[in-house]
C-alpha cells in the first residue's frame, strides 16, 4: 500500500510528465506553459507533499486575511456568465501577428473580424490580471475598469481567470494550505485553462484543440455552459480553501 506522500508524488508526476518533457526538448506549449510561466509554483514545489497546519504565522497574517477576504467576497457573489471568453480576443486586438503573445500560432479569424467582435459585442471583463493584458485600444471597450484596489469588489466566481486562480491562492496559502489541496486547483486551472484557448482567436486546431466558436450564438452557448460547469467545481474548493483558513485564524 502506496504513503501519502507516494500517492502525491505518483498523481503530480502524471500530471506533470508532457510538460516536463516538452521542457527538456525546448518546445513551447501555448495552452499548458501558462501554468508554470504565468504562475509562479514550480514543478518540484507542487510535488512536494505536505499536510494541512493549523496556523498561520503572525507575519503572514494580513497576507493571508486578504486572500481570504477576496474569496469570500468572491463566494458570496452570483457567476456571471455573458463575457464569452472575449477577454483572450482584447488581448489581441488590433495586433499584428509579430506582436500577438503565441507569435507561433495563427489566428483563426482575420483581424478585422476579430476587431469587429470586439465592438460590436463589447468585453466584460471583472478579472484585473486578465485586463491588464489588454491591448491599449481594447481597454477602453471594457465594460468594467478593474483595478488591484478595486479586485475584492469586482471578482466573481463564473469568471473563468478568477477560478483558475484558486490555484494561486491555493499555494500562496502554503503552509496553511497543503499539497493535496494544491494539486487539486491546479487540476482545475488546467482545464480550465484549455476552455480558456479553446474560446480564443488562435487556431490551435493542430494541437487537437477544437475551438469554441463565441462568434457564434451556438459557441456563446457552448462557452457559458462550461463557464457555469466551472463554476460549481469550482465551489466547493474556494470555500475549502476559505474553511482551511478560519480554522488556522482561529486554532
Amino acid at each position: 500500500m502506496m504513503s501519502a506522500v507516494e500517492e502525491h508524488e505518483q498523481r503530480v508526476d502524471a500530471l506533470l510528465r508532457d510538460h516536463l518533457r516538452r521542457r527538456k526538448e525546448g518546445i513551447k506549449h501555448p495552452v499548458e506553459d501558462f501554468l508554470f510561466t504565468y504562475y509562479s509554483y514550480r514543478p518540484a514545489q507542487l510535488r512536494k507533499w505536505r499536510p494541512d497546519t493549523s496556523t498561520v504565522a503572525p507575519e503572514r497574517r494580513q497576507t493571508v486575511g486578504w486572500i481570504r477576504d477576496l474569496l469570500v467576497a468572491t463566494a458570496r457573489r452570483p457567476p456571471h456568465l455573458g463575457c464569452f471568453g472575449l477577454h483572450e480576443w482584447a488581448m489581441v486586438y488590433r495586433l499584428g501577428q509579430q506582436e500577438i503573445r503565441h507569435t507561433a500560432w495563427p489566428l483563426r479569424l482575420p483581424r478585422p473580424e476579430i476587431a469587429a467582435m470586439i465592438e460590436a459585442k463589447g468585453v466584460r471583463c471583472s478579472h484585473f490580471d486578465a485586463f491588464r493584458f489588454f491591448t491599449p485600444p481594447a481597454r477602453p471597450l471594457n465594460l468594467l475598469q478593474p483595478t488591484r484596489e478595486t479586485q475584492h469588489e469586482n471578482e466573481q466566481p463564473g469568471c473563468l481567470h478568477a477560478n483558475m486562480d484558486l490555484y494561486k491562492w491555493s499555494y500562496k496559502l502554503a503552509p496553511t494550505v497543503g499539497s493535496e489541496t494544491v494539486v487539486d486547483c491546479f487540476e482545475l486551472a488546467r482545464d480550465i485553462r484549455t476552455l480558456d484557448m479553446r474560446a480564443s482567436p488562435y487556431d490551435l486546431a493542430g494541437l487537437g484543440y477544437a475551438p469554441v466558436r463565441v462568434e457564434t450564438t451556438e459557441g456563446r452557448a457552448e462557452y457559458a455552459a462550461a463557464q457555469r460547469a466551472f463554476a460549481e467545481r469550482s465551489a466547493p474548493l474556494r470555500r475549502r480553501l476559505i474553511d482551511i483558513v478560519d480554522r488556522a485564524f482561529t486554532a
